[in-house]
């Protein structure tokens, strides 16, 4: 665990408090720490392995969120896993500042994307940790875009 360092700096603001985490990149200790200080608790997810076992996963360790037929897959570095419930209604109960729609059928944990590429064709790649590859749809890409340059 990376050694966290907290102080107070007087504002002239007095109608809110401010937090601002500074780290060298935004991973699972830092998603954690800003859902601490932000008074959330941790969204959990119910999910199935492949063996048919139920399992209870972080949403801040999933890399991707995608439709396949009639089943939703969650992926994370760990492996992939099923869910009972529809794409919007996962979308509805994630952290909208972490998780992006990228396609109809997709949604993306923005703090798992390793690298994006805007090919001269318009189309967007994007790598995730763990090396899992996907595309985003180029009606996405105008919000992506606006998302990935802090925007939004």
């Amino acid at each position: 665990m990376k050694k966290i360092e907290v102080r107070f700096e007087r504002s002239d603001v007095s109608d809110r408090i401010e937090v601002v985490v500074r780290a060298a990149e935004r991973d699972k200790e830092v998603e954690e720490v800003m859902a601490r200080a932000a008074g959330h608790e941790p969204v959990m997810l119910n999910v199935t392995d492949s063996g048919g076992a139920q399992r209870v996963i972080r949403a801040t360790d999933v890399l991707l969120i995608s439709v396949n037929g009639k089943q939703v897959d969650v992926v994370t570095e760990n492996g992939r896993y099923t869910a009972r419930t529809s794409l919007q209604s996962m979308e509805e109960i994630l952290d909208p500042a972490l998780f992006l729609r990228i396609s109809r059928f997709e949604l993306v944990n923005l703090a798992k994307v390793a690298r994006y590429d805007f090919t001269l064709d318009g189309t967007l790649r994007l790598e995730m940790a763990g090396g899992v590859e996907t595309w985003a749809s180029r009606r996405c890409i105008p919000a992506i875009r606006r998302r990935m340059k802090g925007k939004e």
